[in-house]
């Protein structure tokens, strides 16, 4: 189970992985996700909150 407090490289995430990530959320939630957008997000419950707060919008 991944926790929210999860950091990315905890669970051997890298950047490649987080493109890949920005490009399911826009296609799946129509937000899109910067590249600054990404540096900001330092954990799973960071991006969860990300997408959760602009998906209504």
């Amino acid at each position: 189970q991944i926790k929210r407090e999860a950091d990315w490289e905890s669970l051997d995430i890298d950047s490649l992985d987080l493109v890949e990530l920005a490009q399911i959320v826009e296609e799946e939630y129509g937000v899109k996700m910067r590249e600054e957008d990404m540096k900001e997000l330092k954990t799973v419950g960071d991006a969860v909150d990300f997408v959760a707060e602009r998906a209504g919008s």
